[in-house]
């Protein structure tokens, strides 16, 4: 399926895909608006979301209450090259969370699909296409 990424005004970058228009921004320091998410923060996102999907989805097919439950995501940047070097998930399980499910909800967290991509990337291929204006359906 594709995605059309398309640039509003200033540094606004929006993307449309699967009926959704994703709105991002730069912050104000960075010459932007601050009017949505930057992109490298919806990249963060993506990663906690996923994680707390893979959560909600093992706890509700066990009928585990979910009040209180969620996940913390943390980054950490390695001075070196300016990029991050750690994430960490703190999944934070309601009380009265069984015991016997904690390493699997561990486990269920690892599979989330995101942070699956992260261990194997795809490919990328960029290609310069001349056109005289990109066409939104």
């Amino acid at each position: 399926m594709d995605m059309k990424v398309y640039f509003p005004g200033n540094k606004r970058v929006y993307a449309d895909y699967k009926g959704f228009t994703i709105e991002t921004d730069q912050p104000e320091h960075g010459g932007g608006d601050n009017s949505a998410p930057a992109p490298f923060d919806l990249f963060v996102a993506s990663i906690g979301t996923c994680a707390g999907i893979f959560m909600l989805d093992f706890m509700q097919r066990r009928d585990i209450p979910t009040d209180g439950a969620g996940v913390t995501l943390r980054t950490q940047r390695d001075p070196e090259t300016g990029l991050i070097g750690l994430i960490t998930l703190d999944l934070h399980l309601p009380s009265g969370f069984p015991e016997k499910y904690k390493a699997a909800i561990v486990n269920v967290v690892e599979l989330c699909t995101v942070k699956r991509h992260l261990h194997r990337p795809p490919a990328f291929e960029v290609n310069p296409i001349l056109t005289h204006k990109l066409v939104l359906e």
